[in-house]
């Protein structure tokens, strides 16, 4: 049976590519909820090839990269990576223009230029989550757009990767915060971390309970 029928998580990609579009794109966000560290977006064009012949094999358990282990998020990342006809673009916004712009905004930022990377621009982009208002091109925004969209899930597991890959550096610079471990989010161990030794150049001065401290 052919990966037409098999697999729902192409489904929107397909409906597009019949339409006569050819450059869809999906784009995902990873970062928005952390205390410290960037915002990073992905935006990713799977090969055209693949609408005739259908998702390789090897790429048929791609999904919302929250629903992969750590493991599964770096084999799918070094297959998209490897992957030539594929192309991708990984943008991020770091925390002190998280703090001026707001998060949200950030997003949106980081996105945009992710996708304003790729060369021919899109035909149509593919969104996790709500509609972007500034995007420049034509989108379909798609709540929970990472489990239900190939290209989505492409761009959800090479925006986390990165920021991970990040988080990890940054906890060589600053590891009494845990940021290998937590990757900025509010755990118990960060928190205390904070309480201790306030925030360091990498926090959302804007963020609760960042903001609160009275270090800076």
């Amino acid at each position: 049976m052919g990966a037409r029928a098999e697999h729902p998580r192409f489904r929107f990609e397909r409906e597009l590519w019949r339409d006569g579009l050819r450059r869809i794109v999906g784009v995902d966000e990873a970062g928005r909820g952390p205390l410290a560290g960037p915002v990073v977006a992905a935006a990713v064009l799977l090969p055209e090839a693949w609408f005739e012949s259908g998702i390789p094999r090897k790429f048929r358990h791609l999904n919302d990269s929250k629903q992969l282990t750590p493991l599964q998020r770096e084999h799918f990342f070094k297959l998209l990576s490897a992957e030539t006809a594929l192309q991708s673009a990984v943008v991020q916004v770091e925390a002190d223009l998280v703090d001026t712009l707001n998060i949200l905004q950030a997003t949106h930022q980081a996105m945009n230029q992710a996708l304003a990377q790729l060369q021919p621009p899109p035909e149509h982009v593919l969104v996790d989550g709500l509609r972007v208002p500034s995007m420049g091109f034509p989108q379909t925004p798609l709540i929970e757009g990472d489990g239900r969209s190939y290209s989505i899930a492409a761009a959800s597991v090479m925006a986390k990767v990165t920021r991970d890959r990040l988080m990890t550096e940054y906890d060589q610079h600053w590891p009494v915060y845990g940021f290998a471990e937590h990757k900025g989010y509010g755990t118990p161990r960060h928190l205390a971390a904070l309480a201790e030794h306030g925030p360091c150049p990498i926090h959302r001065r804007t963020f609760m309970p960042v903001k609160q401290l009275e270090f800076f």
